[in-house]
């Protein structure tokens, strides 16, 4: 029996995913545990392994082509002994097939309309293993082919009304073909009213924004799946979180003092390269240290929201911005508040290389229970950021700037950074996340402690 090889979930949100190259071509042998083909997902490049042997019969989804949904049939296994040909021919169908890259390319010239015309669809009925299920009125779940469920769609016909005649009660291609030929019961109409809200909950229409701009005025970069995660994730967190924002001066001169002294007695290590310090604290790496000991000396503002409870976390797992082309993303240094800066500094710059390449597994940066954003080398003075959820706390950190300081009486200048913190009130009240602010500009402007 044909084995069918569906897209798979990289990650616990993840919906759906671009199928950048496959590592295997038709005819090849393939064992459990080969890598077979590469997914990217809106943060990383991953590569994906399979689960079963067999001879590849069948490449269903091409090399490049974007926005393949989980669970989508990809590629077709013929099992030991199996006649290849006759897999390929008998192999599950796949949901409704995503454009490809040149179907991307061509649609860029064309007016959004165009980008957004449905994909080629398939014409055969899916095999028992590719079935998943869809919801019923009365909350079970009835079990029918992806083909079905589309045309059960497009012809407004509720599958929970039809009987099904595939294997173990599941609806297919034909069962629905008789439903509408018969005038099956239609679809419940709730749902289709709703979609005119949700789409004004989205803001303007593409049509209605471009027509504000002259016809050549401008070009269409399409979203890609990072830039789609980011503006739906921080528009939930947005309409979501009642956040409130506390500043912080804290006086960095003392924290320069030590950095310059620690690197100045760096040990060296052997590389390809030759030999090169074992490390190189930045001030950042301060500022994320003092970020998970705050937490850990305010252990309440360690916490994240959920509808029932607030979840205290035992460690700080500390979130931090890293800007890659076009996108944004957090990798997280986890239990912080235990390691030494030099663990910290180079975790960090090997989470941003690899957040650079693509190449972060999903757990190195989903989850944390706070982060750390830090615009300072553009100059900015000070600004505020939208937390990432489910943390309930991010800071924000703005350059360090000589200014004029009141010392015993008398002005000097200081190098005075603005440290911007961002809190979830429904888990963060006023005095504590003021509590926590002030542990942080402890441990800033005496950085020592951060040493024991």
């Amino acid at each position: 029996m044909p084995i069918n090889i569906t897209m798979p979930a990289l990650s616990p949100t993840m919906e759906e995913g671009n199928l950048s190259k496959w590592l295997v071509k038709e005819g090849d042998t393939v064992k459990s545990g080969d890598v077979i083909a590469e997914i990217e997902t809106d943060k990383a490049t991953m590569e994906v392994e399979a689960v079963d042997e067999g001879v590849v019969a069948k490449i269903v989804v091409p090399a490049g082509t974007e926005g393949v949904k989980v669970n989508s049939l990809i590629a077709v296994l013929a099992a030991d002994g199996e006649d290849v040909k006759a897999a390929a021919s008998s192999g599950g169908d796949a949901a409704p097939a995503p454009k490809a890259e040149a179907a991307k390319t061509e649609a860029k010239a064309e007016a959004p309309k165009a980008a957004a015309a449905p994909a080629e669809k398939p014409v055969t009925d899916a095999a028992p293993a590719a079935a998943t299920p869809a919801p019923k009125a009365d909350g079970k779940r009835v079990f029918s082919s992806p083909l079905a469920r589309r045309l059960a769609k497009e012809a407004g016909v509720d599958l929970a009304a039809i009987a099904g005649s595939g294997p173990h009660g599941r609806v297919v291609k034909a069962d629905v073909e008789a439903a509408v030929a018969g005038g099956g019961a239609k679809a419940p109409a709730p749902a289709a009213a709703a979609a005119p809200a949700a789409a004004m909950a989205k803001g303007p229409s593409d049509d209605a924004v471009l027509k504000l701009f002259a016809e050549g005025s401008y070009e269409l970069l399409p979203h890609d799946g990072m830039r789609k995660t980011i503006a739906s994730r921080l528009t939930e967190s947005s309409q979501t979180v009642p956040s409130y924002f506390i500043s912080m001066d804290c006086e960095i001169d003392a924290l320069l003092k030590l950095r310059a002294e620690i690197n100045a007695s760096t040990p060296m290590k052997k590389t390809d390269k030759g030999e090169v310090p074992a490390f190189k604290l930045s001030v950042n790496d301060f500022i994320i240290k003092a970020m998970a000991l705050a937490l850990r000396d305010v252990p309440m503002a360690n916490a994240s929201w959920t509808s029932t409870a607030r979840v205290l976390h035992k460690h700080a797992d500390v979130g931090v911005a890293v800007s890659i082309p076009d996108g944004l993303i957090t990798p997280i240094v986890r239990k912080a508040e235990e390691k030494a800066l030099s663990v910290i500094s180079n975790e960090v710059k090997d989470l941003a290389r690899r957040a650079r390449d693509k190449k972060l597994k999903p757990e190195e940066y989903q989850g944390g229970t706070t982060s750390v954003s830090n615009l300072g080398m553009f100059g900015v003075s000070n600004f505020t950021s939208i937390i990432n959820l489910p943390q309930a706390s991010i800071v924000s950190i703005g350059a360090g700037v000589e200014k004029p300081v009141v010392k015993n009486g008398e002005i000097k200048v200081g190098t005075v950074m603005t440290a911007t913190f961002a809190f979830d009130h429904r888990v963060i009240d006023g005095a504590l996340g003021a509590e926590l602010a002030s542990a942080f500009k402890r441990y800033i402007e005496s950085p020592m402690g951060m040493l024991v």
